[in-house]
């Protein structure tokens, strides 16, 4: 077994010189964010991993039961020599498309690609023992910032699954899409994992769930806030809110200010004042009709080559090629 390469493209300055730009520019705006990627530390990366092992939260266990159906069609179709993951995490339902592609003989090379450097260490361990014949050449980066990193050579697909792509507003999955689209080469391709509109109560059950998983997950922006800057949010002052927007078709999930309060966040520079009922915005989760998703591929020069959805019809994956 070849031992698993790590490149690390974040400087040691990047988390703290982008959170707090990232925290400046959204707690300054209206409605006041905190931007989701920084959920993601190594207690966000293990939270998240329980949401998806909930009874409530149907999207990973309806992504998967796509990949064990169609793993195999996908890489059949894809031909790819090299595949890529952004926002790794894990790397756990990818083991179904790694099984496909190597019991093709086809894959040489798997890049994951996550911001947790700890997550992407061990997973990028685990992957290597399990796949020897398979080069693995792990990125700790940020799938927004570093796409120019991706490796070259080969014919590659590029996958981003979970649904993650319903966290960026429009306009940066409109950027987001644009920046792939003008690094994939005829012969590559890109799949992509999407949760499909359904029914309002689905939806809020699946982000508001008994044993409170996702309501700590949310908390945790301030956790991450208060260690990395100094802040003193006082999370038994906030109230988990999540709630359904039919207009944008998204999941929308936010914190409530219970009493008027004065935040300080030293590291930023900044100082605070919430309003009874003011709401931070930590996270959207956009829902997706298959015409709208092929008209956003379209618009960044990519076609719908071919689309699986799980037998309920409640998530998609999306295998694209460049126009």
């Amino acid at each position: 077994m070849s031992e698993p390469q790590l490149k690390v493209l974040l400087d040691p300055d990047w988390e703290t010189g982008s959170l707090v730009d990232d925290v400046r520019r959204g707690l300054l705006s209206h409605p006041r964010t905190l931007p989701p990627r920084w959920l993601y530390d190594d207690r966000g990366s293990a939270l998240f991993d329980q949401i998806t092992r909930l009874p409530e939260y149907y999207p990973f266990l309806a992504e998967r039961s796509i990949l064990e159906q169609h793993a195999a069609d996908i890489a059949a179709a894809s031909g790819a020599t090299t595949l890529v993951e952004l926002g790794s995490g894990t790397s756990e339902k990818t083991r179904l498309l790694l099984d496909a592609f190597t019991a093709k003989g086809q894959l040489t090379r798997f890049t994951p690609v996550d911001v947790s450097e700890g997550t992407l260490r061990e997973a990028a361990a685990r992957i290597a023992a399990a796949y020897p014949g398979v080069e693995v050449v792990g990125l700790v980066g940020d799938f927004t910032l570093h796409l120019g990193h991706l490796p070259s050579g080969g014919r590659r697909m590029v996958a981003f699954l979970g649904g993650t792509i319903g966290n960026l507003y429009r306009e940066e999955r409109a950027a987001f899409l644009g920046a792939l689209a003008d690094l994939l080469e005829p012969g590559d391709s890109f799949l992509l994992g999407t949760d499909l509109v359904k029914s309002a109560d689905r939806l809020i059950a699946a982000y508001d769930d008994s044993a409170g998983v996702t309501e700590a997950f949310i908390r945790n922006a301030l956790t991450v806030v208060n260690r990395e800057l100094g802040a003193d949010f006082d999370q038994s002052a906030f109230s988990y809110v999540p709630f359904w927007d039919p207009h944008m078709e998204r999941m929308d999930l936010r914190l409530r200010a219970e009493v008027p309060q004065r935040v300080r966040l030293p590291g930023a520079g900044l100082e605070l004042d919430l309003a009874m009922g003011e709401e931070l915005r930590v996270e959207i989760s956009t829902k997706f009709r298959p015409e709208r998703l092929a008209a956003e591929l379209e618009a960044a020069g990519l076609g719908v080559a071919q689309a699986w959805t799980d037998d309920a019809g409640d998530f998609a994956l999306t295998l694209a090629t460049k126009g």
